[in-house]
């Protein structure tokens, strides 16, 4: 595994995006910590559901993009690091991949959180 770990922390793409994915991560977290005691409980949250309860969620589910977020970017590093002595291409664009995923739920988050504060 750390053999994996080291062919994908050389190239200097892989490891600036997986950076910024982590850091976007982390400030996902932070953001929704910080502001967990304003947050109502429930919030809309299933946007694509019809109107009603059914979009709503308990105050917990806001953690779900994250954890979703966090979950793929995780299975894309791993396959990004087996991929890599092969198609060094397929790794650098699953590694962007995952900072546009970690992009776009910080924007998701963010969102939510202003609008029901």
């Amino acid at each position: 595994m750390n053999v994996l770990i080291r062919r994908v922390t050389e190239d200097k793409i892989i490891r600036l995006v997986t950076f910024i994915t982590i850091g976007l991560l982390l400030l996902q977290f932070i953001y929704i910590i910080l502001n967990f005691n304003h947050i109502p409980p429930v919030i809309p949250l299933f946007n694509q559901l019809p109107w009603g309860e059914q979009r709503l969620g308990n105050k917990f589910s806001i953690f779900l993009p994250v954890l979703v977020a966090a979950g793929i970017c995780l299975a894309n590093i791993i396959l990004s690091s087996v991929l890599y002595e092969r198609m060094p291409l397929i790794s650098r664009i699953l590694g962007v991949t995952n900072m546009l995923l970690s992009l776009l739920s910080i924007i998701f988050i963010v969102r939510i959180i202003q609008l029901i504060i």
